[in-house]
């Protein structure tokens, strides 16, 4: 590029910036704009700097400061996201403070998990750590704007779950519940009880929380109980959301057999609710088909499913399924978990033997037996006599080759008809489950860490858990999009052509072994997890540049995106706003 002095007769000369080109062999030229109504002086500093130097004459590296640089690439994907989503209209219709500063929790979630006061000080304008604050012009926030604004958000909750429900649930269809519990730090809030841990931290309080799905994993509601609340007692909330407050009149209840007990289905779900259910049977459960007949590995011999039908479940359909691989694995396990308990029970027998300070007193030894036990899962393989004195075991070798003759088989029990969904279906929405506990790791492990929980109010502990699943909806439809560069299975529709039967484990698509085994995506992207891209886009970073030369205004100015981090963003439909003055 140029600047060309174009005569103009008796009129003052035209100051065009020109490029050259070459066509055909030949130099052309073109003018990109008429500069005539600059000041000389910056039509001077323009031409020296298309010369190579800097506007004000000195070298280049010094004629420009950058005052601050804010991480902005994946500010930019992750509200890119939610506003498309139109999140923010689900949240309030009416734009307000509060409204942003929940949308600021939802996308901090996402790029930078945190306390409430670690994240009000990465939005304040004297401590931010990316351009999320400047963007939604929330740069003076503090914690106790946060709080109050998680109150804001909690008050809402009802009607936000209706419209994410509207989206996601239909009459007849399927919707996915499931519970999980994470532990809490501190001792003053009344949610927080001792209760059944899956996070293997029986001493710690903790809080328990269900989240319904959509069959395909996208969530639209969350509920807070106590950490000491049995999984079957929270039954009856859904069933009762999904009547009265989503207006469901028919849909298909999907749980896992420790929650839709034979019991609940008796009393939360009777056939007058309209809501249709799908669960498994327990262990003892499966033993009894097998003692009266019903249940026989010989029913496998051709398929490995098959439906069955027992007087103790009435009107109910029974699928039963054989997977080796499932036998296998626990054939293998029991040995090793069964040798493990005798070698801990043996320490305790032992104890009550020796002859300094014997172990003593039924309480005692029954403490210390339990324990064992609890923690290896096989009390129900041993038999123990605990007297003031002693302690002997035993195998229940009869209960251990029973167990054993099943193993493999799991049986899906349901009250959908036939003509409603055959047999493959209602074993394949069982099995989706497997959706509702991929979104609790990323709650609670992978991405979006919901605790540490430190939070004392049960409503702000439930308005947390709420920021937490919304941002777990960005998330979950951020991933679809992104599937072609992360390692996520982007062709499911030929994974699951590629899968023997139902029963058989997953399998991934040809498509995303190769991109796994690769690690580059078909046209040569390096593939990524979901962090790790918005870490990449996070140094797409905004600069604010001050030129030395004070005749021209401070600007902003973004980093280039490389060629993974434009596809990101097309993929996601966000675009980055061009540099701005």
């Amino acid at each position: 590029m140029y600047v060309a002095t174009v005569p103009n007769r008796s009129s003052p000369p035209a100051i065009l910036l020109r490029e050259s080109f070459r066509l055909d062999g030949k130099v052309k030229n073109r003018t990109l704009a008429n500069i005539s109504h600059w000041p000389p002086h910056q039509i001077e500093s323009l031409r020296h700097v298309l010369k190579g130097g800097s506007a004000s004459g000195a070298p280049l590296p010094e004629a420009f400061h950058i005052l601050r640089s804010q991480p902005h690439g994946h500010v930019a994907a992750v509200l890119g996201s939610l506003r498309k989503l139109q999140l923010d209209s689900i949240l309030d219709p009416a734009p307000s403070r509060q409204r942003d500063l929940v949308i600021a929790m939802i996308v901090s979630r996402l790029i930078g998990p945190a306390s409430k006061l670690a994240t009000a000080r990465a939005l304040h304008c004297d401590t931010l750590h990316t351009s999320l604050g400047e963007l939604l012009d929330i740069q003076s926030a503090d914690e106790t704007e946060l709080y109050q604004a998680m109150d804001w958000l909690l008050a809402r909750q009802p009607r936000i779950e209706q419209e994410l429900a509207q989206r996601h649930f239909r009459d007849g269809g399927l919707v996915l519940y499931d519970l999980t519990s994470t532990y809490f730090e501190g001792r003053h809030c009344p949610l927080a009880k001792l209760g059944h841990s899956r996070d293997d931290k029986s001493g710690k309080l903790q809080i328990v929380f269900g989240l319904l799905t959509n069959v395909e994993g996208a969530p639209a509601a969350v509920e807070v109980f106590a950490g000491n609340t049995a999984d079957p007692k929270t039954v009856a909330h859904q069933v009762k959301k999904l009547r009265e407050r989503f207006g469901l009149k028919q849909v298909v209840l999907v749980g896992d057999r420790g929650m839709l007990t034979s019991a609940r289905i008796r009393e939360d779900l009777p056939q007058s609710h309209g809501i249709e259910w799908i669960s498994a049977l327990r262990a003892n459960q499966i033993q009894k088909l097998a003692q009266d007949g019903v249940l026989q590995m010989s029913l496998f011999d051709k398929t490995d499913l098959v439906e069955i039908a027992h007087p103790d479940f009435p009107g109910e359909r029974l699928i039963a399924c054989y997977n080796p691989l499932l036998a296998e694995e626990r054939a293998r396990k029991r040995p090793d978990l069964l040798a493990a308990t005798e070698k801990q029970l043996e320490k305790i027998a032992a104890a009550t033997k020796r002859t300094k300070r014997p172990l003593r007193g039924k309480q005692n030894i029954g403490l210390r037996a339990g324990k064992i036990l609890n923690r290896y899962k096989m009390g129900k393989h041993f038999q123990l006599r605990i007297e003031e004195d002693s302690f002997h075991y035993e195998r229940k070798t009869a209960n251990i080759e029973r167990e054993e003759s099943l193993d493999g088989i799991y049986v899906i029990r349901t009250n959908v008809k036939a003509d409603g969904l055959n047999r493959t279906q209602v074993v394949a929405s069982y099995k989706n489950l497997s959706g509702v506990e991929r979104a609790f790791r990323s709650l609670k492990t992978v991405d979006l860490h919901v605790r540490p929980i430190h939070h004392r109010l049960p409503d702000r502990v439930r308005a947390h858990i709420l920021l937490c699943m919304l941002a777990y909806y960005v998330e979950w439809h951020m991933r679809r999009l992104l599937a072609p560069i992360l390692f996520d299975d982007h062709d499911p529709a030929h994974a699951q052509a590629a899968r023997a039967s139902i029963v058989s484990p997953a399998q991934r698509s040809a498509a995303a072994t190769r991109k796994a085994r690769t690690k580059k995506t078909d046209d040569g992207l390096a593939v990524h997890s979901f962090q790790s891209l918005l870490r990449d886009l996070a140094t797409i970073v905004n600069n604010r540049v001050q030129p030395n030369d004070k005749n021209i205004p401070t600007f902003n100015m973004l980093t280039t995106a490389t060629s993974l981090q434009q596809k990101a963003l097309n993929l996601l439909g966000v675009a980055l706003p061009a540099s701005r003055v």
